[in-house]
This record gives C-alpha cells, structure tokens and sequence, in this order.
C-alpha cells in the first residue's frame, strides 16, 4: 500500500524547506532568460502530480507554484528525502527503489492520484513519459495527461510506423529499411545494400539507448538484439539536431529553432548548444517546417521534439519524434523566452497558443553541460555512486541556470541515472556563453562522488568546439584513446607549481597563529623565504618562494598574500586571499583570474588541486622533509594483470568462470550493471582462475575485488 503524506501532516517539520525551497541552496534552478507569465484569469489545474524524480521532477514543480498550481509528488522508499520531496505540497511512496517497482508501477502512481485528486498528471522525461497504456489508463480515470494523446505516443514511439508517416507527411527521412528484420544474416544482407556505417535502432526505444551504429558485416550480425529494428545509411560525420515544436489541440503548431546536439558518448548527449553554429536561416525554415508538418500529421499536441541526422553538406534526415518534454529543454527557453512547461499545461487544459511562428526569436546563446556523477576517465563515463559530502552551485555567476534535484547529502544510489544536474550558460553571443560555462565548471563544488566536469570543461575550449566543427563523432577522434584529463602546457604546469607552493606557504602561516595572533609568545621572526621540493607527474621541483613585504592583511586568517615563484627561470606571481576554509581558491597568477579547488590537503604535503577541470595531485615538501624523505620505504604497486577489479559500483549479472578454470586474454569473466547499463570484465593475461570473489545478484563497489588469477 502507498505511503502517503500529507502537507498538513507535515508542517512543522516542512516549515524551513517551504520558505527556502527554491532557493539557491534547495532545487538549484535558476531563471535564466526566461519567464512564467501567469495570468490569473486563466483556469488550468488545482493540482497536478508528476510521476518523475529528481530534476525534473523539481523544474515542473518550479513553474506549477508560479502558475498557482498544487503538486504531488511520487517517489520510492530510497528517495524519501529527495529534494523534489520537500518541495511538493504533497508526496506518495509508491513502492520500493527499483524502478519497475516504483516509478514505472502504474498502478501505484494510479493509487496515488486518487489519494490526492490530482487532475492532472506531468509525466516528464524518460520512466512513464511516452508509455501510452499510460496515458490511456489516465484518460480512462478522467485524469489529464499533460503530454500528446495515445495515438500521436503510439505512432511516434515505433520507430519503423513514425518513418513511414514522415515519408507521407514529405518529411525528409534516412535511406533504409523499414521493415522487420528477420535475423542476423537478413541483417547484414540489408546493411550490404545500403552501404557501411549503419544504425541500427530498435523499432521502439528512445535516449539513444536503443540505438547502435555497425561499421562492418561482423558488428551488424552481433546486433542480434536489434531483430525486429530499423536499418538506415547514417553520416558518419554528421550533426545531431533536435527541433522543438510546440502545437495545441485546435491545429497551430510552432517550431522553436533548433538544440545542436552533436557531442554524444554511447549514443547519448552530452554538451548541447542553441542555436548551431552550422545551420543558416534557410535550413533552419526548411527544418522546422518538416517538423511542423510532421506534427500535425499526427495531430500532435504538447511539446514535442524532432530529431535530425545532417550531413556535412546540410541535408537533414528525419531519426524519431521525442513525445515528451526533454532534457535539454532550457537552452530552448533561454533563446525564445518561453517557458515549455508552462505552454504544455496550458495546451494540456485546452488553451490555443499564446504565440505566432514570427513571434519565434532567437535572443543570444545558450549552452547547457550534463553534470552526471560519472568518470570521465573510464569509456568517457562509468556510473559512480555515493553520498554528497560537499555541494555547491555556480548560482552567484550572472546568466547561469542550474536545474538540479539534488543538494549537500543527498546520495546518488545505483537504481537510478547518475545525473547531477543540467548546468546552463546564457550569453549574447556563443563565445560569451562558453566563457560563462567555463567559469561555472570552475566554480562548481562536487564532492563524495566522481563527476565529469574535467570531461565537460575540455570538450568547451577545445579548439574544434570552440571553432564549431563538430559532429556526432567527436569524443572518438579527439579522444581516440579515451580521455586522459587536461593535459597541461609548460605555462600552465608552472602556474600549477606556483600555486601549489603558495597553498603550502599560506597554510604553514596560518598554523602559527590564532584568532590572528602568535600561538606561543616566543618564536623565531617570521620567515620570508622558502625552499620547497614540488612533486608533480613522477618530476621534483625545487621552488624558491618569497613573500613581498606586507602586502596582506590580517584578519582571523592569512589574506592577500603574494608570493614570488621562480621556475624554470620565470617568476610567476600568485595573489589571493588563501582561504583554506573554502572549497573555491579564486586566485590571481601573473595577472590572470583562476579559480581552482583544494580538493585535498595532508600534513604529509600531500596536494590535489582542481585546476582547468582537471584534479592533479601534488606533493609540497620542506627543503629538510624532501631529503628525508628518500628514506621511506614506497608501497609496492599492484599487480593489475593478476587481479580483476569492479570498474564502477553496480550488481554481478553474470560470472563465467570457477576456480581452476584456465582463461585467455580478453575472455569474458564477469558482467557488471549499474543503471541499466552493462560492463564485461575479461581477462588482461592468459591464466588460470586462482579464486572467484563474487557470484550472480551481488551487490559491488568501485574497487571491489572480483576475480583472482595465477
């Protein structure tokens, strides 16, 4: 039975989070060139109910409590303190933490809505957002679905059916298959016909997750799980484009310019940016009209996306219509200034738009980073879990919007998508919006859990992005190796050292005073000079550091200080107000602005600083503490190629081997899956089984010890 709350029921212990709920400490969203024009005249809904978590969950809330609107709020035993929780009006468990339990359990969430009499329901994206028994089973209770009716879901979400209408409704589509395929060898014999690269998309399936690219006849007959998919030739250096259309139930329907959306991992998007730099106003007119034309050919009606494939030469090809409101949304609303869960409220109650096409403009540029507690480092991002232990968003940077569902100890459990949040840059021109995301990624304070933010920061100023020549295969080439973090030039690696010793030297003058005065009354005078041994990458350095006069001031701790770093022949100045308290070391070296983080500091003079997105460890030693130091015994490093590790934290859905057995490099060992996405372990030498750790259903963490072998 649902468990059920009340906001009567829990006021005095509410009573702090209703008045801070939005705050920027609480559900992070932020409004950034966009805004909810409510009128009161205009009748919607008394209470609606999303059946979603996390940042959707609280950017539909947002706009429900601007509009008047009371929300309910779903959620499993695992999110019953989530962030969108707190900031319903009211709240339901509807099961356990997997999902199929869950958020996908309908007939809990339909239990839910009768409890509560909510009118209508906003579904969000992904879990139950284009399931149309849904829906049906909504419209059969007299409860509004906030999204398009069942047969504009049913006949968009077979990717094989929406193909055929947008060949009728002369939309431009990909050349290939449109039927069944029938098996692996029909497979090949189709992808022979159309030309290598294919796709490969499951008829029904949509976040990219159903989809796969083969380059050859042994890559498309692997594919054995795509039977019954759809085979299309694809630009295999081509765009991703999505155009948001906006349509009502009386026959208007609108196109709201374009999301470039072309930096991807697994098929998945990562950075999107609106406008495209590629795209010039005719094809922009010609895009959104095929989208348009397509949408009234199911008599659409809600918030929608079409998604375009275009090839170096700008010709687009029709991929799939999103029936739902999607991820990237809000760069849409920082260009037009349309709030689209808004308008899909109103086009929900059965209002006409608000807006013409010519209405439509195109104000500036927006860039939104996917924050997902991942690391970059293992196939572009493996799912990590654990607790927040330090939390804190970029919001006092002007024209940055965060939407997020997450805040300091809230934790990031294995049953559900790893993201953080959507970090969102607003400017007049894209080099002003990169600048600001820059400088957010700089400022955002993660901590507990593994994050792509170095991931994110390279891919903004990498000279291709920057200039505006990218396509879907971008990570793969400019990473062909896998990405290796930010790799530092002799200019930057000195600014690294210098401020690294100047941390060291601002920390040794605050451990001799207190409350801004000499800890003992007798100590020699103080010091000046420094000689320091810095460790970086496996290299030392020997820095001479000085402090200039008495350029600072003295509070409860150490401001203003300026050292004088010589490396490599070159003084390089550090300036800032070192304060070791703050996760944000905002500094200035030769005359530059940097903020860094001290994401780690030991009395054993051991440093990690996030600089440039990416986390370097360091080691700062006193002249005397660097000589002894060639004294102590070094750990003996693992041996990796005897051992097998878990990647990323997750279950054990399969182990293939038992002690004893005898494997060969690359063998399949074991299969780890963390938020429906699998990992195969195999071998790294030719070997026998020593021991097995682990079996079938477990539950492990990153690191855990799985397989052992001779």
């Amino acid at each position: 039975m649902a468990a059920y709350r009340s906001a009567a029921g829990f006021q005095r212990v509410l009573h702090a989070v209703k008045h801070v709920c939005f705050s920027k400490q609480r559900c992070g969203v932020i409004i950034c060139r966009y805004s909810t024009v409510y009128d009161p005249n205009e009748k919607t809904f008394d209470k609606i109910l999303i059946a979603n978590r996390g940042e959707i969950a609280c950017r539909v809330i947002k706009t429900c409590k601007k509009m008047g609107i009371k929300t309910v709020a779903v959620h499993s035993d695992v999110d019953s303190s989530a962030v969108h929780v707190k900031v319903a009006d009211e709240a339901v468990c509807v099961g356990p933490a997997p999902t199929s339990k869950s958020y996908l359990n309908m007939d809990a969430i339909m239990n839910a809505i009768k409890q509560t009499g909510a009118q209508a329901v906003h579904p969000g994206y992904g879990f139950l957002s284009e399931n149309k028994e849904f829906a049906k089973r909504l419209a059969a209770e007299g409860v509004t679905f906030i999204g398009p009716d069942t047969h504009a879901i049913q006949a968009m979400g077979d990717k094989i059916e929406s193909k055929l209408i947008a060949k009728a409704a002369k939309v431009n589509t990909i050349p290939g298959f449109d039927g069944v395929v029938k098996d692996a060898k029909e497979a090949v014999k189709i992808a022979g016909e159309i030309g290598y690269p294919v796709m490969i998309k499951a008829s029904a399936g949509g976040g990219g997750k159903g989809m796969r690219i083969a380059w050859n006849d042994e890559e498309t007959s692997d594919m054995g799980f795509f039977l019954s998919g759809h085979i299309s030739d694809i630009c295999a250096n081509g765009f991703c484009w999505c155009l948001q259309v906006l349509a009502d139930k009386h026959g208007n329907a609108l196109w709201l310019n374009e999301r470039e959306c072309s930096i991807q991992r697994r098929n998945q998007k990562v950075v999107e940016e609106a406008p495209s730099t590629f795209l010039d106003p005719d094809t922009r007119r010609a895009m959104g009209e095929q989208a348009v034309s397509l949408a009234n050919a199911v008599k659409y009606s809600s918030a929608g996306t079409v998604e375009f494939l275009v090839d170096s030469k700008k010709n687009f090809y029709f991929l799939e219509m999103n029936t739902r409101l999607q991820v990237e949304h809000p760069i849409t609303e920082c260009i037009t200034g349309l709030d689209l869960v808004q308008q899909m409220i109103r086009i929900a109650k059965g209002y006409k738009l608000q807006h013409k096409q010519s209405d439509i403009p195109i104000n500036g540029w927006a860039v939104e980073s996917r924050v997902y507690a991942e690391d970059p480092y293992k196939s572009f991002g493996l799912p990590s879990i654990g607790r927040l232990s330090q939390y804190q968003e970029p919001l006092d940077l002007p024209n940055v919007r965060v939407d997020s569902g997450i805040q300091e100890g809230s934790d990031i459990s294995i049953y559900y998508d790893p993201m953080i949040s959507k970090l969102v840059t607003y400017g007049k021109t894209r080099e002003e919006a990169l600048k600001k995301m820059e400088d957010a990624l700089d400022n955002y304070v993660i901590r507990g859990v593994t994050h792509n933010i170095p991931l994110l920061r390279e891919i903004i100023v990498h000279p291709r992005f920057v200039s505006g020549v990218i396509s879907t295969k971008f990570l793969p080439e400019v990473y062909p190796d896998g990405f290796k973090g930010h790799m530092l030039t002799a200019g930057e690696r000195r600014e690294l050292l210098a401020t690294a010793a100047a941390l060291y030297v601002a920390a040794q003058l605050r451990s001799q005073k207190f409350l801004g005065d000499l800890r003992v009354s007798v100590v020699p005078a103080e010091s000046r000079q420094w000689e320091l041994c810095v460790e970086l990458d496996k290299s030392v350095h020997m820095l001479g550091v000085s402090r200039s006069g008495n350029n600072y001031t003295v509070s409860e701790i150490v401001q203003n200080i300026t050292s004088l770093v010589e490396i490599d022949g070159e003084k390089v100045e550090v300036s800032g107000e070192w304060n070791l308290a703050s996760a944000l070391l905002p500094i200035t070296i030769n005359g530059k602005h940097r903020t860094l983080q001290c994401l780690l500091r030991t009395a054993a003079g051991e440093i990690s600083l996030q600089y440039l997105g990416t986390s370097f460890k360091l080691r700062v030693l006193s002249k005397l503490a660097a000589s002894l130091s060639k004294h102590m015994p070094e750990k003996v490093p693992e041996d990796t190629s005897s051992i097998l590790r878990s990647p990323m934290p997750g279950s054990v859905v399969a182990v293939s081997v038992k002690p004893g057995d005898n494997v060969a490099e690359g063998q399949e060992i074991c299969v780890i899956e963390a938020m429906k996405m699998q990992n195969s372990m195999t071998a790294a030498k030719t070997a026998k089984v020593k021991s097995v750790h682990c079996k079938a259903g477990d539950t492990v963490g990153e690191g855990d010890l799985l397989v052992e072998l001779e």
